[in-house]
């Protein structure tokens, strides 16, 4: 099953000029030539597939050759088709992507978003107050908050304030933070009520008005073992949500700190993609997660962040120390975590920043040793509501302003 199955028809074809819709559909990618043909040639291409938006026209993506002499009616039915073509939404996903780069780098980098230590209810603004860093809070214990002074000023407050929660809000900033970058400030403040971005308790979040999980959400595209994300290419990962979750019951964890952790994917490396295109997706990949988890159960763990450093630091000094009897084993681990997916499927984790699910995988070998972790994408609505939504906003801009595909709504 393809993007194209995910999408809802066109928008209506008197509504936005010609101009516009050609306009948006160059600056996503698109080439547009006049030929001596008989009826229009339409070469999409397997975009989500390529590394870049470069690399999908130099493989001859994203290309139409149409009569000289169409109709404009004609001109405009096809082109409203292509806005949904899986090809276009795939080149938007070259923007998502860079978008939830941006914001991932930003929260990243603020020292100040943090998990661990005290604060009062779900989500702590600390000292200030979430009103005066721009959230009101509309559920008890801080499980649930809405913009209160603008949409982009609220996010800021994750990019630079001083707050802290759990890495399940963090997820939701880091999704909404994307949106953030995609629109630009201007746009996001303008295109968004404040109501649909609420961040809490994912369970609160169904009970409101949000672009993530509630009334605002629209159409959900539910592919917990990305076996369909897996056969479109990696641009389609680009931006998802997703958890590593223990597979075992509660009894299980020694750290409820981390029996989860909740992320959205930042990149997905050519080699990843094969990867999980060979083995449909990811529950190959919970089986190789038990199986590290059964050879680490014979390992003497030594010092803090064993696994951590061992595997993933691949510490020489550790290493070295290691008794001959564990070496094969240790190889054995090596071999599996050398897998392309576990190297290059790049996740943002609140507040482990940027790094690759092999880390995680790694890491919660020593946070949480009496159960193996599995991987799951959680549902989305990037290629479906929010895409539509997106690519509504900059036709409508164009319309108003007579600048065809303008990917960006901020005047500055």
């Amino acid at each position: 099953m393809g993007l194209a199955l995910l999408l809802a028809p066109a928008l209506g074809a008197a509504s936005t000029p010609v101009d516009c819709v050609q306009g948006l559909l160059q600056r996503l990618g698109w080439r547009f030539e006049d030929a001596a043909v008989a009826a229009p040639e339409v070469q999409g291409g397997p975009v989500c597939s390529r590394a870049s938006l470069a690399a999908a026209q130099a493989a001859g993506d994203l290309r139409v050759r149409w009569p000289v002499d169409l109709p404009t009616a004609s001109r405009q039915a096809l082109l409203q088709q292509l806005l949904d073509d899986p090809a276009t939404v795939c080149a938007y996903t070259f923007e998502l992507g860079a978008a939830t780069l941006r914001a991932a780098t930003a929260l990243e980098g603020n020292p100040a978003f943090r998990f661990s230590g005290l604060q009062l209810g779900w989500i702590g603004f600390g000292l200030q107050g979430a009103p005066a860093q721009g959230w009101q809070r509309t559920r008890s214990f801080g499980r649930g908050y809405v913009p209160n002074r603008g949409n982009s000023r609220a996010l800021q407050t994750f990019y630079s304030g001083s707050v802290r929660a759990e890495c399940g809000v963090g997820r939701q900033v880091a999704q909404l933070a994307t949106q953030r970058e995609l629109y630009g400030d201007a746009a996001f403040d303008a295109e968004f009520k404040p109501a649909e971005l609420s961040i809490g308790t994912f369970l609160a979040l169904h009970d409101t008005d949000s672009i993530l999980l509630g009334a605002g959400a629209g159409d959900f595209f539910a592919d917990g073992k990305a076996v369909r994300t897996s056969a479109m290419g990696r641009q389609a990962f680009v931006g998802v949500p997703g958890f590593i979750e223990h597979v075992y019951d509660a009894g299980t964890l020694d750290d409820l700190s981390n029996q989860a952790e909740n992320f959205v994917v930042v990149s997905v490396g050519e080699g990843a993609a094969q990867a999980l295109a060979t083995h449909a997706g990811l529950a190959w990949y919970d089986h190789r997660n038990a199986e590290l988890w059964r050879l680490a159960q014979g390992m003497p763990r030594v010092g803090t962040r064993y696994f951590e450093r061992l595997l993933f630091e691949r510490d020489a000094q550790l290493r070295a120390a290691l008794a001959p009897r564990y070496r094969d084993t240790l190889a054995r681990m090596d071999q599996l975590l050398d897998d392309p997916f576990y190297q290059q499927f790049v996740i943002y984790v609140h507040p482990r920043g940027i790094r690759p699910i092999g880390y995680h995988i790694a890491r919660l070998l020593d946070r949480n040793p009496r159960t193996p972790f599995s991987i799951d994408l959680a549902v989305h609505n990037l290629h479906t509501t929010l895409y539509r939504r997106w690519r509504e906003a900059q036709l409508r801009h164009c319309a108003a302003t007579g600048r065809p595909g303008s990917l960006t709504l901020d005047p500055n």
